[in-house]
C-alpha cells in the first residue's frame, strides 16, 4: 500500500456519486437508499442488457418497484428518489467514469457443487464492465457472496486488466457482503451490522465511509476482504446448519410418533445464564439464492486458502455439506408423506391430480430462486402425477405454469402439497377445500406447519405434516 491512494481519495472528497450494479433483491433497495441520503448527487443503478433488464430500467426510471411482493417502503422511496433526480437506472456503464463508489450485486450460483465450481460470469462481466470506465481514486465493492479469497484474487485481476490501474494504488477494492431477507430490504440495510473489509486500510476506511450513512441502528464492522467473505459464506452456512438439526430432528419425531413442535417447546424451556438451546422451523426444503450454495463457497474457500493446513478427520463428510444434504432431502420426503396420504385413501401417485401451492422460497414474495417446490415438481411429475401450482406473487418459471386462481388450482385435486408459507394459506379451511377437490378423502400435505390436523382430520381428510408423528398415522374418517 501507497500513500497514492490516499491522496487520490483526499482529492475527491466525500462521496456523492455512487453506481449499483445489479438492480436486483440487494442493489434495487440499495441504489434507493443511497439516493435518499443527505449529500449524494446521484445514484445510478446498472443492469445489464436484455430484454428482461430493459423492462427493468424502465420501470424503475417510472419510479416503480420491479421487485414484487409485499416489501414495505420500497415502492414509495423509488418514486420519491426518482423525482427528486437522484436516482435512474441504466444499461451503460459508461457514468461509472465520473462516480466515487461503485458497488456490484450480482448472483453467484454454482455451476456443478459436486466439484465447486462457481458460475463468476455475470459476476466477470460487471468487473470487466466497470473496469472498463473506472477512473482513479473511484472505490469499487464486491456486495456478491463470493468464495473466500475472490475479492483480493479475481475481482482484483479482472479490474486491474480492464482499467489499466492498480488497486490500491489506483482505486480502493473492498468487499462488503449483503445480509437481507426478502420482505424486509430496506430494514435490514439499515438495522443489520454491516461488514466491510477492504484490501488495505485506505480502501477499508473508503468502504465504511460510504456504508455508515445508511445504517440507522447498525454498526459498520471493519475487517479485512477475505474475512469479511468467510464472515458472509460462515453465517448462512451456520443457519443452513441449524435448519437442518430442525428438520432431522422433525424427521426423528415422524418415525417415533411424536409431535416436533411439542418437543420444539419444551427444549425451548430450558432457560438459563449460559444456557442456548435455540431449535429453528423445520420445513419442506430450503430455497433462495444464499443458504443453497453459500456452504459449498466456504467449502471451496477452505480448499483453495487453506490447501495443506486443514486439520479435519480423515474420510469425514464436512458437518456443512451434510446437512446441505438434508436440506436438499426434504422437498423428497413431502413426496414421500404425499404418497402415504394417497395409499391411505387408495389412490396412487401416478394418475393423481396435486395442487402444489407456493412457488416462492419466501412467504409473501415473489423471490423463486432455488425454490424446493420445483425439485417436488418434478419429481412428482416423474412419478406420473398431475401437478398443478398456485402462487399469488410468482407469476412466471422456467417449463411451469403458474395460477394466481386458487380455487382453479385446487379443484379436482387429489392432494394438497403446502409449500411456502404464504398468509393466504394460513386461512384455508377444509370446508372450503374438501368441495373444492371434490372426492370424499382428498389429501393435504403440510411442508409448513400452516394448518391445524385435527380440523382436516374431522373433515376425513388424509393429513401428513412434516414433524407431526402424532398425526400421520391417523385414521382415516
Amino acid at each position: 500500500m501507497t500513500d497514492t491512494l490516499r491522496e487520490l481519495i483526499e482529492a475527491r472528497g466525500p462521496i456523492k456519486k455512487i453506481g449499483v450494479v445489479g438492480m436486483g433483491y440487494v442493489g434495487t433497495p440499495a441504489a434507493a437508499l443511497f439516493a435518499a441520503l443527505p449529500g449524494i448527487e446521484e445514484v445510478v443503478g446498472f443492469e445489464r442488457g436484455s430484454p428482461v433488464s430493459e423492462e427493468k430500467v424502465a420501470t424503475l426510471n417510472r419510479g416503480e418497484c420491479p421487485l414484487k411482493g409485499e416489501e414495505p417502503g420500497l415502492a414509495a422511496l423509488i418514486n420519491k428518489v426518482v423525482k427528486a433526480g437522484t436516482f435512474r437506472a441504466t444499461g451503460d456503464y459508461a457514468p461509472v467514469a465520473d462516480l466515487d463508489a461503485v458497488t456490484i450485486s450480482v448472483q453467484t450460483p454454482f455451476r456443478d457443487k459436486k466439484d465447486l465450481v462457481p458460475d463468476y460470469t455475470p459476476l466477470k462481466s460487471a468487473l470487466r464492465s466497470v473496469g472498463e470506465h473506472l477512473s482513479a481514486g473511484t472505490l469499487v465493492v464486491v456486495e456478491s457472496t463470493v468464495t473466500p479469497g475472490t475479492t483480493s484474487g479475481m475481482a482484483r485481476e479482472i479490474l486491474e486488466e480492464a482499467s489499466g490501474l492498480v488497486a490500491g494504488e489506483d482505486f480502493a477494492l473492498a468487499h462488503a457482503p449483503e445480509r437481507v431477507m426478502v420482505g424486509r430490504l430496506l430494514r435490514n440495510l439499515r438495522e443489520h451490522d454491516r461488514c466491510v473489509g477492504g484490501i488495505d486500510e485506505v480502501s477499508t476506511a473508503r468502504a465504511v465511509e460510504l456504508y455508515a450513512p445508511l445504517l440507522t441502528v447498525g454498526h459498520v464492522i471493519p475487517m479485512t476482504a477475505t474475512a469479511a467473505e468467510v464472515t458472509k459464506t460462515a453465517e448462512n452456512t451456520f443457519r443452513d446448519l441449524q435448519i437442518a438439526a430442525a428438520n432431522q430432528l422433525a424427521l426423528y419425531c415422524e418415525a417415533m410418533g411424536v409431535n416436533f413442535y411439542e418437543v420444539r417447546t419444551g427444549i425451548a424451556s430450558l432457560k438459563g445464564e449460559g444456557i442456548t438451546r435455540a431449535v429453528l422451523w423445520p420445513g419442506a426444503g430450503v430455497g433462495g439464492h444464499c443458504l443453497t450454495k453459500d456452504t459449498f463457497h466456504l467449502e471451496r474457500g477452505v480448499r483453495a486458502i487453506g490447501a495443506g493446513s486443514l486439520d479435519f478427520p480423515d474420510g469425514r463428510e464436512s458437518l456443512y455439506t451434510l446437512a446441505r444434504g438434508i436440506n436438499d432431502f426434504m422437498p423428497l420426503h413431502m413426496l414421500t408423506l404425499t404418497r402415504s396420504a394417497l395409499g391411505q385413501v387408495g389412490k396412487d401417485l401416478k394418475g393423481a391430480k396435486i395442487a402444489l401451492l407456493g412457488w416462492a422460497f419466501l412467504a409473501d414474495s415473489d423471490d423463486a430462486r432455488e425454490s424446493p417446490s420445483e425439485t417436488y415438481y418434478e419429481a412428482a411429475t416423474e412419478a406420473g402425477a398431475e401437478v398443478r401450482v398456485h402462487d399469488p406473487w410468482v407469476r412466471h418459471a422456467d417449463g411451469v405454469t403458474i395460477s394466481d386462481d386458487l380455487e382453479a388450482v385446487l379443484s379436482g385435486a387429489d392432494a394438497v402439497a403446502l409449500f411456502t408459507a404464504h398468509h393466504a394459506y394460513r386461512r384455508l379451511d377444509p370446508a372450503r377445500v374438501k368441495p373444492l377437490c371434490g372426492g370424499d378423502h382428498p389429501a393435504i400435505i403440510d411442508g409448513r406447519n400452516l394448518v391445524a390436523p385435527d380440523p382436516w382430520i374431522e373433515a376425513g381428510c388424509a393429513y401428513r405434516g412434516i414433524g407431526r408423528g402424532d398425526r400421520n398415522t391417523h385414521t382415516l374418517r
